[in-house]
């Protein structure tokens, strides 16, 4: 199984436009810092609406908007996988977290680097925040409907309310991704450009 994982992310690693490239020092630091911002903002969380809401999703997203598909999605796979692994969770768990968060931003900075309209346009961010946040949501509900069906051995009917029961906290966080998200991107990426110049990056 471990085999596979990592093969297949060899695989998606290999055919991102970004890969080819050889990354250099101020790659690596940013996906480490973006990771840490995840890990980080997932241990602040806030009650709303009967549910507890986070950000970690939109610093997920953020990375992906930022760093591009595959190198914001390792930052937001690790960080929140790395959260799991601290907090308890086992091996199966860490990697679910690892890949659906992965996805997440990865959906995200495709969407961002989809020709067209500029990166930073408004309607640009929005569609990818929403894009990528529903991805994760579709994953985690999938993941829900699997552990509780197959590996828990529920009936339809209970795993059918354990799973209306996640997805509205599951929504909440996704429509506080998306709207944080975007706005987030919009305040850093106008100095990051800047920097960004001096070492031959993009935003």
């Amino acid at each position: 199984m471990a085999e596979n994982f990592f093969l297949f992310f060899q695989e998606v690693l290999m055919s991102d436009s970004r890969a080819e490239k050889r990354w250099t020092a101020y790659d690596l630091v940013a996906i480490g810092a973006l990771a840490a911002m995840v890990y980080v903002v997932t241990l602040f969380r806030f009650p709303l609406f009967g549910s507890k809401v986070h950000f970690a999703n939109a610093v997920c997203l953020l990375g992906g908007m930022l760093l591009g598909p595959v190198q914001g999605g390792l930052a937001a796979g690790l960080g929140s996988a790395l959260y799991d692994a601290f907090n308890g969770y086992d091996l199966v768990n860490v990697l679910i977290t690892f890949v659906s968060k992965f996805a997440m931003a990865y959906v995200c900075g495709k969407i961002m680097e989809l020709p067209g309209k500029r990166r930073f346009q408004p309607d640009r961010t929005a569609l990818s925040a929403v894009c990528g946040a529903l991805t994760y949501v579709a994953l985690y509900m999938l993941k829900t409907y699997i552990f509780n069906r197959f590996v828990y051995g529920y009936p339809l009917d209970a795993v059918g309310v354990t799973m209306m029961g996640k997805l509205i906290p599951s929504l909440i966080n996704a429509g506080a991704a998306i709207v944080a998200a975007p706005i987030f991107y919009h305040a850093v990426s106008p100095a990051l450009r800047v920097m960004n110049k001096r070492f031959g990056h993009s935003v």
